[in-house]
Formats: structure tokens, C-alpha cells, sequence
């Protein structure tokens, strides 16, 4: 009798032991996970061995929070084997992409890619990142916080779905002289304006002759060099082409084109804005001036189209005001940069280089997403608010810098301008001077500022020259001209 009871109780122990296993089992196992070491493999474009700049931007911080992980940052394209002549003029651009392409396949792939919208758009279209908003969902991941623009942007690249999310971003705003207004009795600019209405204005607020001259705007803050390249920020949100996807085939011949160029020649040429062919100020005594050069900071531009570190420009100036002769204090504002009716909502060159997406083959998906989940987060945000070159993303910890008050909102209110074209990179590696045939566009758009021909002449002549040069090209890739 107690024999059996004895046996009893030993296989009631033993069952109960055997129910606690797979509980131990699966507490072990958590555990180790929390304190096994790994590693997360990055990929970034560029890189070489002194990575630290990277690090300190993006990874230093998740490490510390991460012990067990460490993070192994891998360059698609290893810059010390190019750019500085080591294999002469012929050295080939290496084509970025395909090099990413290698390093997110084989036996050991990336986890994460790091990279600019046109290389994303180009993954997401080939199936090689994984889509984020399942993982968002599952771990309830707030976007309300990320700026509107910046996940519209983001989501423009991926049909709406969101295959990566950036820390950061850059932008650019219209910067204004409140002062010069107020002084001339006209209305400042004022937000979500047309370029219409900011030309409108610029041409009210251009006075002067000579050293005394004021140009009512300006595509930059400084002076110098023909607006040939700086009117991009005009025409980029109308997405015109300069040639067609495959570089076969000019596009300028057209009459959106020809509106473009008519437009800002005529503000160039009635000195609306600056032409490029300006005398700059010199000092008599040959010292450096801080003003020289810069068209805002010197009152020689009503309005000037600036990115967002150039606001430590103006404030670093108005605080030595005192100790620069002849500058007076700077009193401004900024607003949205001016759109076109086509495209009300897109415009302020808002960039997203940092874009942070998960590769479809990644060996460690888990860790790389919590790398991400970590880098667009508010305890991130926080660290890195302060930026002088770049905002965070989220828009709670935009603020003003220096206590100031003005209209930080202007930064990031309009949306990125989609890529246009995503094998423009490719096109540029298999045609290393196919940036030959965007550059003799200068030559034709100085002839119409010098009065030789009308907009529609140069653009004819342009597009012509152009496809004798994408035909060579065609035939020879690495044809010079």
C-alpha cells in the first residue's frame, strides 16, 4: 500500500516537473536572447575605414542602449579604391546600386541599407527590402509624431506602403528681410504663396543702380555664377526631364520648357534676380569679409531661397553685429519656398538621405528592425534635436533655435519632390559624361541672357546638339566631347 502510494507521488512530482520545462525552457531562451552577442550588418553607399562620422550620427547611441549588439558598418563602395586617381582618367564610377545589390545577397548579406530615396524606390521596385508597416502595427509604432511630409515622401516612394523611415531629413525655406519690406510698405510673403506671387513681389522690392542695387530674390544666398543650375529649384516639382528615362532622346524642345527658361530670363536680365556676371564687393585692405558674397546677410536680396543651417549663419552674424563694420542686424523670417499650381503641395527641397530600410534577405531582420524602431523614436529624437544641419523627423522636437520665434514650420510643410527617374544613377555610371549634355544647357541658356536668341531658339538648339551627343554616347558609352 504505501509502495503505491510512494509511486504516486513520485510520477505526480515528475509531471509536475515536466509541465515546468518548457515554462524554463522558454525563460531561458528570452534570456538569451537579451544577452546573446550579435551582429547587425548596415550598409551604407560609401564608406571607408574611418567610419566614426557615421557612427556617432547614427549608431553609437543604439549600441549603448543594445550591449549585445554590435553594429558592422558596411560601404557598398569602398572609397579608398576610388576617386583619387589611382587608376587613372579612364577609372571607371562604380555603379552604386549593383554594388548595394551584391552586398543585400550571397552567404552573408546586410541587414540594413541606408540610402537616398532614388536607390530605395529602386529596391522596393526589384523586391529586396521588406515592408515596415506589418512590424509597425504589430509593435504599435506611432507615426503621428513624424513630420506629414517627410511620411507622405516616404510613402510616395513605396505605393503608399512604407518600406523604410528616416531619422532625419534636410530642407529649404524662403528667408525674407522683414525690415526691407516694412521699409518699402509692401506685404511680406507669406506661406503656401506661387511662384507668381513671390516674382511679383521680388520685382516690387528690386531698387537701386550700381553697388546700390537690391535684387527683390534670389535662388541662393550667394551671389555669383549664372542661374542656369540654381532655377532648378523653379522647374523640379513640374518633374521636367532634361532627356527621357533611357538617355536616348532629348525633352527640352517643349513649351513647358520654354515658359521656364522665358521666365528667368526675363527676371535676370531686368535684374530681378541676380544675373551671375555682378562685381562682388571687395575689401580695400584684401581682409576676409564674413558679408562678402552672401546677398542676404548684406541686404542685396529682398528674398533668398536657404536650407535650414542657414539660420546659424544669421544668427552667428547678428550677434557680432558689433564687431563687423557696416552690418546692421538682419531682421527675418521665413516662409514656404513658392510652388507652382500644378503641384501645390510639393516644393522646399526636402531630402531624405537617410532613409533606413530592411533588406528582404537580412540574416538578422529582428535586431534591424529594432535598430530602426530605435533611430526614428522620440528618446532618439531628443539626443539629436539640436543639429545645426539637419532636422529630426519627428515634428515635437522641432523648435526654434536660440529662442528666436520664427516660422520653423516653413522647413518641412511642402512634400519632397518625388525621383523622377530612379536609373539616372546607372545611366550616369554607364555614360560617365552624360553630364555633358545637361551642362551645354548653360552655354544656350547665356546666350539668351546675352540677348542672342529667344528661349525657343536655344532650347531648339540645345535639343538638337543634345541628341547628336546621346546618340554618340549610345554608341560609345565613354564617348568625351
Amino acid at each position: 500500500m504505501k509502495n503505491r502510494l510512494w509511486g504516486k507521488r513520485v510520477l505526480a512530482v515528475l509531471a509536475t516537473a515536466s509541465l515546468a520545462l518548457p515554462l524554463l525552457a522558454g525563460c531561458t531562451a528570452s534570456e538569451a536572447k537579451d544577452t546573446e552577442q550579435r551582429v547587425l550588418r548596415v550598409a551604407t553607399l560609401w564608406g571607408g575605414q574611418d567610419d566614426s562620422y557615421f557612427r556617432q550620427q547614427f549608431t553609437d547611441a543604439f549600441e549603448l542602449t543594445h550591449p549585445n549588439i554590435t553594429v558592422e558598418v558596411v560601404p557598398a563602395v569602398e572609397q579608398s579604391s576610388y576617386g583619387f586617381g589611382t587608376q587613372g582618367e579612364n577609372q571607371e564610377i562604380p555603379d552604386t546600386v549593383e554594388s548595394l545589390k551584391k552586398i543585400m545577397t550571397g552567404d552573408n548579406p546586410v541587414d540594413v541599407i541606408v540610402a537616398d530615396t532614388a536607390t530605395v524606390k529602386s529596391l522596393i521596385q526589384e523586391n529586396m527590402l521588406k515592408q515596415l508597416d506589418p512590424l509597425m502595427q504589430e509593435d504599435k509604432f506611432d507615426t503621428t509624431d513624424i513630420v506629414p511630409s517627410v511620411l507622405e515622401g516616404i510613402k510616395d516612394l513605396g505605393d503608399q506602403s512604407i518600406y523604410a523611415l528616416t531619422p532625419t531629413f534636410s530642407s529649404s525655406a524662403l528667408f525674407f528681410n522683414k525690415g526691407m519690406f516694412q521699409k518699402a510698405g509692401v506685404e511680406p510673403p507669406t506661406d503656401n504663396m506661387t511662384w507668381d506671387d513671390i516674382l511679383n513681389l521680388a520685382t516690387r522690392m528690386t531698387k537701386g543702380e550700381g553697388k546700390d542695387h537690391v535684387f527683390g530674390f534670389s535662388f541662393s544666398t550667394y551671389q555669383g555664377g549664372s542661374p542656369y543650375y540654381s532655377m532648378q529649384q523653379y522647374y523640379n516639382s513640374l518633374q521636367l526631364k532634361i532627356f527621357d528615362d533611357k538617355a536616348e532622346k532629348m525633352t527640352v524642345d517643349s513649351p513647358q520648357w520654354e515658359k521656364v527658361w522665358s521666365t528667368v530670363s526675363k527676371l535676370a536680365i531686368d535684374k530681378i534676380i541676380p544675373k551671375g556676371d555682378e562685381p562682388q564687393d571687395q575689401d580695400p585692405n584684401g581682409r576676409y569679409n564674413p558679408l562678402q558674397g552672401d546677398l542676404f546677410l548684406s541686404s542685396k536680396a529682398a528674398m533668398v531661397i536657404g536650407d535650414y543651417s542657414y539660420i546659424n549663419q544669421l544668427i552667428d552674424a547678428n550677434k557680432n553685429a558689433d564687431k563687423m563694420e557696416g552690418f546692421t542686424k538682419v531682421d527675418w523670417d521665413v516662409v514656404t519656398p513658392p510652388v507652382h499650381p500644378e503641384a501645390p503641395e510639393i516644393g522646399g527641397n526636402i531630402y531624405l538621405s537617410s532613409l533606413m530600410s530592411i533588406n528582404s534577405s537580412a540574416q538578422n531582420p529582428d535586431d534591424a528592425w529594432e535598430l530602426i524602431k530605435y533611430m526614428n523614436s522620440e528618446d532618439w529624437a531628443k539626443i539629436k534635436a539640436r543639429s545645426s544641419y539637419e532636422m529630426v523627423s519627428r515634428k515635437s522636437f522641432i523648435k526654434p533655435k536660440d529662442g528666436l520665434d520664427y516660422n520653423i514650420q516653413a522647413f518641412y510643410t511642402l512634400k519632397p519632390v518625388p525621383p523622377t527617374n530612379t536609373n539616372l544613377d546607372k545611366l550616369y555610371q554607364k555614360m560617365p559624361n552624360l553630364w555633358q549634355v545637361s551642362d551645354k544647357g548653360m552655354e544656350y541658356f547665356n546666350q539668351v541672357l546675352d540677348n542672342k536668341k529667344t528661349p525657343k531658339e536655344a532650347l531648339g538648339e540645345w535639343a538638337a546638339k543634345g541628341n547628336e551627343m546621346l546618340e554618340k554616347l549610345k554608341k560609345d558609352p565613354k564617348a568625351t566631347f
